[in-house]
């Protein structure tokens, strides 16, 4: 079996679980807690950095810092996961979504300003693969119609847009550290807040609403629920296992761009006789080797090929059901304009498996079995 995904784990994880739990705090905001918050502050340059619970809790968050109220609309594309819509949807929010590029399946920038009316407050772009949208028109956009940008980066940690780190760049950004993603903690996010108006909000809101971070910093004798807020504060011992991660983030980022190369460089003959397409990368975009997918010709076709792969037990797999297209979508959304991209790319994608531990050989087999499919199915 060659699983598309498996949960990484170098060796420290367990020693720095032991030392959480014999520290005898295992709750919120331990030792390791701080000391992820302060690793992602030093890689991504962002004003402060809180980990959360999960990159949907990261999106929530960013929601109620936003101020979002009932009839507010959020722009984002449709090609993303449940995650970034419900975040603001359950604000009250009204999602319009636009096209994507079929270029990187990024929101199509260029579509963005059609999208906006009086009642838009943010707009939301989804950095897929670990692949930056175009961000100086987004920021340029938001900065010309006075919107938020929020960023999900939940592909994009190591990432980065002109040198900037992905989720540095908009307003907030929020990262995931899902176990399928390049750093995990099991489940677990973090919102990274690029304005100080920004930070102290964040704080009371990830504590549940009360001002408990002001009292342990001893600016006040005792804390109290001053707003809106949720337990959005991992446990310490999941930011043990992601700390131990974030020590070796050079190390994984290496070795998953390497292996998003080796997948491109074999498969190139096979996009160069227009048979498959292979992720497309612009010049000023640094990926981080979070995924690696192929454009099959039709559905059909990629069906196909998951069901031959399966045969071999390699796991693939395809996402998303466009959002605008699911029940929820059409009573908590609309879409902008027409669907040229989303849906059509949609069901052309294949997903294919990368993890750290993922061998050469395993890859190989991978590579070999997308070449026997071309044969059977295209004689070439």
């Amino acid at each position: 079996m060659i699983p598309f995904n498996k949960p990484l784990i170098l060796g420290k994880e367990l020693e720095y679980i032991r030392q959480a739990i014999t520290a005898n705090h295992i709750s919120g905001d331990g030792a390791y807690t701080k000391a992820c918050n302060d690793w992602l502050v030093d890689q991504t340059k962002a004003t402060k950095v809180l980990l959360t619970t999960s990159c949907t809790h990261a999106l929530e968050m960013a929601a109620i810092l936003c101020k979002i109220k009932p009839g507010d609309e959020v722009i984002m594309p449709s090609f993303t996961y449940v995650s970034t819509a419900n975040a603001f949807v359950l604000q009250g929010a009204k999602i319009v979504f636009v096209d994507i590029r079929p270029d990187t399946m990024n929101m199509d920038e260029n579509l963005i300003e059609a999208a906006i009316t009086e009642k838009t407050k943010i707009i939301v772009p989804v950095h897929y693969a670990g692949i930056s949208c175009d961000m100086d028109k987004i920021m340029a956009i938001g900065a010309k119609y006075h919107l938020l940008v929020v960023e999900d980066a939940a592909h994009g940690m190591m990432a980065k847009y002109k040198g900037k780190a992905l989720g540095s760049i908009g307003d907030l950004g929020c990262f995931s550290f899902h176990e399928s993603k390049n750093y995990s903690m099991g489940e677990g996010g973090a919102i990274l807040i690029n304005h100080k108006k920004f930070c102290h909000r964040a704080e009371i809101i990830r504590e549940k609403g009360t001002n408990r971070n002001d009292f342990l910093c001893k600016k006040i004798d005792k804390y109290t629920w001053v707003d809106v807020g949720s337990s959005y504060s991992p446990s310490d011992i999941n930011a043990a296992y992601l700390f131990a991660q974030l020590e070796e983030a050079q190390k994984i980022n290496h070795r998953r761009q390497d292996l998003w190369r080796q997948y491109y460089d074999l498969l190139k003959p096979l996009a160069d006789k227009k048979i498959i397409e292979l992720p497309h990368v612009p010049d000023e975009c640094e990926h981080n080797g979070h995924l690696f997918y192929i454009k099959l010709r039709d559905m059909n076709e990629r069906n196909q090929l998951i069901h031959y792969l399966k045969q071999y037990g390699i796991s693939s797999v395809f996402h998303y059901i466009p959002l605008h297209s699911s029940p929820a979508g059409f009573e908590f959304g609309r879409f902008n304009g027409e669907d040229r991209y989303t849906t059509s790319e949609s069901e052309r994608i294949l997903r294919l498996p990368l993890f750290y531990d993922l061998s050469e050989e395993e890859l190989m087999t991978v590579v070999e079995k997308i070449y026997e499919y071309s044969v059977k199915y295209h004689g070439n």
